[in-house]
């Protein structure tokens, strides 16, 4: 499976990148902690084997990425993550692991906040990147997983809004609406610069003021409300 990744704000520090794993299976955790050890500039600091233990370690210990199982016991990566994104200025990263791409709780949890999702199954070198990715900023995409997900919650959200009613997408320029579009199929900013015919100073301009608008902390969130409000549909 392919992502994007877009520049969003550098987060690590000169030591390199902080990591907690949260997952239920010893097994799974263990084999997380000898990928992302072997790697020089990524170091795990601590593990949990749920959402309890693992909310009050992060505080503890802030690291740059947790990286979320969201099928745990007691408190489930889901309510972590919304703990921690809103309890915590600034929040880590926070990088959803699972075993199934089209799990609904991957999908809330990416609503609450996380900055992506990493499937179990990946090689290691994707994972690594992965963890490097979302720790510098970047919102780490899966164009069709993402849209099949929203796509599929989006129409029972719509209809509780109500017809017609799109909410802050509504106050996007029509400039701000195409990029949002061409966010939503995957495009980076220099992709988007080259299909719209500008900078990509523009365009990362325009994007930020989309996730202003629509009160996302990043892409992943801006995309999913695109879906859910009917403002990008199908095809």
């Amino acid at each position: 499976m392919g992502y994007d990744a877009v520049d969003e704000g550098t987060r690590q520090g000169a030591d390199g990148i902080r990591v907690v794993i949260a997952d239920d299976e010893r097994l799974v955790r263990l084999g997380l902690r000898v990928v992302i050890d072997s790697e020089p500039d990524l170091t795990v600091v601590g593990e949990a084997a749920d959402g309890a233990e693992v909310v009050p370690l992060v505080r503890e210990l802030r690291p740059d990425v947790v990286l979320m199982d969201v099928r745990m016991p007691g408190i489930d990566g889901i309510r972590a993550t919304e703990q921690l994104v809103n309890g915590m200025a600034p929040p880590p990263r926070i990088l959803v692991v699972t075993t199934f791409e089209h799990d609904d709780h991957v999908y809330d949890a990416l609503r609450a906040g996380a900055a992506g999702f990493l499937l179990k199954r990946a090689r290691a070198e994707e994972m690594v990147q992965a963890v490097r990715l979302v720790a510098r900023g970047d919102s780490l995409l899966f164009p069709a997983a993402v849209r099949d997900l929203a796509l599929r919650h989006g129409a029972d959200r719509r209809r509780e809004a109500g017809s017609g009613d799109r909410g802050p997408i509504g106050r996007l320029t029509e400039r701000e609406g195409q990029v949002l579009r061409l966010m939503a199929t995957g495009l980076n900013n220099g992709e988007i610069a080259r299909q719209l015919v500008v900078s990509q100073e523009t365009v990362k301009t325009h994007v930020g003021s989309v996730l202003a608008k629509l009160g996302a902390r990043d892409r992943t969130q801006a995309v999913i409300a695109a879906y859910e409000s009917g403002f990008v549909l199908p095809g």
